[in-house]
This record gives structure tokens, sequence and C-alpha cells, in this order.
């Protein structure tokens, strides 16, 4: 947060989002829904896509599948958590499943939260992201 001279202060707005997701249902429905609501979205098809595109340009979100080619999203929330400069980007996991030991263990690596995506509806998702973005703003 930085301060402009007396009783002004600018607050950190969430504008860059990162979705890797391998389903193309899944990326046209968010991404449309995303983009309308003026973040900026970027996207990857895969785990190790995801990761370059974060060392790349880090976002201030990533929405993460769990199964996915080349690098499933635990090992991208593995990897994450190694790197100092990825570790602090809050995560939301969009998954096919809802299994207690999955949730588990991407809470354990750091994800802030799930989504199931049978039970999900594009409003949920943006209701998260801001969930998320007012934290970081704090």
């Amino acid at each position: 947060m930085r301060f402009l001279g007396k009783g002004f202060k600018i607050i950190k707005i969430m504008e860059k989002i990162l979705l890797i997701e391998d389903e193309e249902l899944i990326i046209k429905l968010l991404s449309r829904k995303l983009i309308g609501l003026g973040y900026k979205v970027s996207l990857a098809m895969n785990g190790q896509e995801g990761l370059d595109e974060m060392r790349k340009n880090p976002p201030d979100l990533i929405l993460l599948d769990i199964i996915m080619p080349q690098k499933s999203g635990f090992e991208v929330l593995e990897e994450m958590k190694e790197d100092s400069r990825l570790a602090k980007i809050p995560v939301i996991i969009i998954s096919n499943s809802g299994q207690p030991l999955e949730l588990d263990k991407a809470k354990k690596l750091g994800a802030v939260d799930w989504l199931v995506k049978t039970e999900f509806n594009p409003e949920e998702v943006v209701e998260k992201i801001k969930k998320y973005a007012k934290k970081l703003s704090n």
C-alpha cells in the first residue's frame, strides 16, 4: 500500500489472474466472465505452462486445476512453495474432485480455497476472488 500525501492512499486492487486449466469449456466460461469484470486474465493449458507464465508475469491470484498434463496442480503448488516470489500468491483450486484428502493436501501446499467444477457457477468464483482481493489490499 502506498500513501500519497496526507489522507490519501492507494489500495492494491487485484487485476491479474492466471487461469491454469486444461478444459476448454471452463477456460472460456471463466475467462469471459473475469475479463468482462475488468480483470486481466492469462491462460495456461497445463501445469508447466502455468509455472512458466507465473515466473514471467507473477499474477495477483491463480485459479488452478489439479488433474492436468505435464504437471499436476499439486506439483505446481509444490514448486510455488519453494519459490519465495511465488509462494505468497493466493491459489484457488478448481477441480472435479471435492475429496477431503485432496483438499487437505492442497491446503498444506498453500491453496487458500477450493471449488468443485460440477458445483460452482461463475458468480461463486468471482465472490471468492473478491474475498482474497480484500485480504491482499489490507
